[in-house]
């Protein structure tokens, strides 16, 4: 049998470097942390984790990898727009752990529609805590959600209201409370939570939190990242969510939390190009045995990886991200 001959290495256009990193920094990351690194060389970017920036509350790094799979995501879509498809190699070293993803370019292919809407959303689009405005999801988005996680390998589980809601909100409520009163969490929303004045291109910035962390009616308890101290600007009270959903991975391994980040960043990016945003929970589920716990009280089919609530909202004040200079792999 002839063997076909290897495509031809397409080169990283030098000159699009910045903005590849740039769109990939976009992506979500826990307490906006940001832990991730890039090295571009002559046909890749390479994508490394930045363990000095993972959470104490995150010993096995589990959120950091969800996080940098989010970036993996921003650097595919960044790629699209080149007009190339991205081949990715995930966890190509076993003796560099750092190195998450290795991204070339592939095949010429114009970038689509519905790609070209989430690239423009990724401005805007944000982790929500404060009000949503009252209404139901755009018709169909919700399904659509659902395919863009099946997309990435996961699937995006849709919490009815009622009993099923009331057994995830009971195991969020009894488990944040504990966490939130934790010193790994409580030094961790110190170092990750901004003051009004403060201008620093990471951290969840005053306006992106409310002064306190209190029940609201349908809306699960949020991290508390105030801490007693008024920093907090967000408005507390508000219209509760339109949807509140989890995404699952098949197992719960590395490659399992990667695929969970690019999951959740190619549907977040798709809702907030129809000005949809999430409530992202993330804290209940740092524990092995809670996800354990959401999956067999909610018989769900996969390992739980994040706890969404979906709403509208027509907010722009996306968190800020550090520039490309500051993302350099040595």
């Amino acid at each position: 049998m002839n063997e076909e001959p290897p495509q031809q290495a397409v080169p990283i256009p030098a000159d699009q470097v910045d903005f590849l990193i740039a769109t990939a920094a976009r992506a979500p990351s826990v307490h906006n942390t940001q832990p991730w690194r890039f090295r571009a060389t002559e046909h890749a970017v390479e994508l490394y984790a930045d363990p000095s920036r993972k959470l104490q509350a995150d010993p096995i790094g589990r959120e950091m990898l969800i996080s940098c799979g989010a970036a993996l995501f921003g650097l595919r879509l960044a790629v699209r727009s080149l007009g190339y498809l991205p081949v990715v190699e995930l966890l190509p070293d076993r003796d560099q752990l750092r190195l998450l993803a290795r991204v070339t370019l592939g095949a010429s292919e114009p970038m689509t529609i519905p790609e070209r809407r989430m690239l423009e959303a990724l401005p805007h689009r944000h982790t929500h805590r404060g009000p949503f405005t009252p209404g139901s999801l755009p018709d169909g988005l919700l399904v659509g959600l659902q395919h863009d996680a099946l997309a990435e390998g996961a699937t995006l589980a849709v919490i009815s209201p009622g009993a099923a809601y009331q057994k995830l909100a009971d195991i969020v409520g009894a488990t944040s409370g504990r966490q939130n009163l934790g010193p790994a969490a409580q030094a961790d929303a110190r170092r990750w939570s901004r003051n009004p004045a403060d201008s620093a291109y990471d951290g969840v910035p005053a306006h992106a939190f409310p002064p306190r962390a209190g029940p609201q009616p349908g809306r699960l308890p949020q991290r508390d990242f105030d801490l007693g101290r008024g920093l907090g600007l967000l408005p507390v009270e508000g219209p509760p969510p339109a949807a509140t959903t989890v995404l699952l991975t098949p197992a719960d391994h590395r490659a399992d939390w990667l695929r969970a980040g690019q999951a959740l960043h190619r549907l977040l990016a798709h809702a907030a190009s129809k000005w949809v945003f999430a409530s992202l929970y993330t804290q209940p589920l740092e524990a092995a045995e809670i996800r354990a716990l959401i999956k067999d009280r909610l018989a769900l089919p996969g390992s739980p990886q994040i706890v969404l609530q979906l709403g509208l909202a027509r907010t722009t004040q996306a968190t800020a991200r550090r520039p490309p200079t500051d993302l350099a792999e040595p």
